[in-house]
């Protein structure tokens, strides 16, 4: 996979910055591990919890880009795949805005089946599909490997870039929702979540339709 180093740069740092972006969400599940620490009395239950949110979170998000990784083979329907996928991600951010409630199902879940949770969660709320348009940025495949590399070689490279940024962005979404569940849990509360509650519902299906266009953008 290939492209100019500043351009690949970029992208990367687009997989921490939603990674950091989906941990500070509260609808990620992040006051699930404050909840579960403090019903247990002790902080190691929160790394628990962290560690089975992360592991769905994970899950989620290579559920939705390992599909994509196999159609990278087709390096001639390339641009084509990533505007369709520019437009899907638009679509689920404008029906989150139009239908703003929140899955019923997500609520049936154990609190105790928090690596569930945590994975139905993400596919509910479109957290992977936001991740496409970075994903088929870092896979641009220049013309000059057409003839030179066989479609195996290219999807082996996919799926290992797509495991990738699944765990780089997994891992930048538990050190921030960590670092919130610690503050709250040490010093803030539960109470403070009851009082202070913040809903960024709005904002979450405004970030997937900008992703989407920018990814369309990117691609055109």
């Amino acid at each position: 996979m290939m492209g100019d180093a500043p351009t690949m740069v970029a992208l990367w740092w687009a997989v921490v910055a939603s990674g950091v972006y989906h941990g500070v969400n509260p609808g990620m599940g992040w006051p699930l591990t404050v909840s579960a620490a403090l019903m247990e009395g002790r902080r190691s239950a929160l790394a628990a919890a962290l560690a089975m949110l992360a592991l769905g979170h994970f899950l989620a998000m290579s559920a939705i880009l390992l599909p994509f990784s196999a159609m990278i083979a087709l390096v001639e329907w390339q641009r084509e795949i990533r505007i369709a996928a520019g437009g899907l991600v638009m679509a689920i951010g404008a029906y989150l805005l139009i239908n703003r409630r929140h899955p019923r199902f997500l609520a049936r879940v154990k609190p105790s089946r928090l690596a569930l949770w945590s994975f139905l969660a993400a596919m509910a709320h479109g957290a992977g599909f936001m991740l496409l348009p970075i994903y088929l940025g870092l896979c641009g495949v220049q013309e000059a490997d057409i003839g030179h590399r066989a479609a195996a070689d290219l999807m082996a490279d996919s799926v290992d870039t797509a495991l990738t940024v699944a765990a780089i962005h997994t891992a930048a979404m538990s050190v921030s929702g960590g670092v919130l569940a610690t503050v709250v849990y040490a010093w803030l509360g539960l109470r403070f979540l009851s009082k202070a509650w913040f809903n960024i519902d709005v904002l979450w299906a405004l970030s997937l339709v900008l992703v989407g266009g920018i990814g369309v953008w990117a691609a055109l």
